[in-house]
């Protein structure tokens, strides 16, 4: 079974920046897609950004556009995502998910076969 672990979460201030990381090990069989999700309270999952990992293809919702950046490192199975310009409205839990579909619609979460635990990043005002 495949095992996804994010890192890099935290507490920071509006504006500020902060690096989550998304290692993958145990993996048997081939990944086309990692893609990061947030879930603030009472709300439902939401798409954030996702990379392929031939081509390094990237799709971003449009409230992150322009401020997370998400980036691969095939050696290393790691997937990243880079928050600049942090807001309160950012504040969530942050999951990471792979996906075994090749062309799939990576921006639903039925797109993804495999979830991390999550990590939470909350932005103070």
């Amino acid at each position: 079974q495949v095992q996804l672990v994010e890192s890099g979460g935290g507490l920071v201030q509006a504006g500020g920046s902060l690096r989550l990381s998304c290692a993958a090990s145990r993996r048997t069989y081939s990944s086309y897609a990692m893609g990061w999700f947030r879930q603030a309270p009472g709300k439902e999952r939401e798409f954030v950004a996702a990379i392929t990992w031939s081509g390094g293809s990237t799709i971003y919702a449009d409230s992150v556009k322009g401020r997370f950046t998400i980036s691969r490192d095939n050696a290393k199975n790691t997937v990243y995502l880079q928050m600049n310009s942090l807001k309160p409205e950012d504040t969530a839990v942050y999951y990471c998910a792979d996906s075994k579909g090749y062309g799939g619609n990576y921006v639903r979460t039925d797109a993804y076969d495999y979830w991390g635990q999550g990590t939470q990043v909350t932005v103070s005002s």
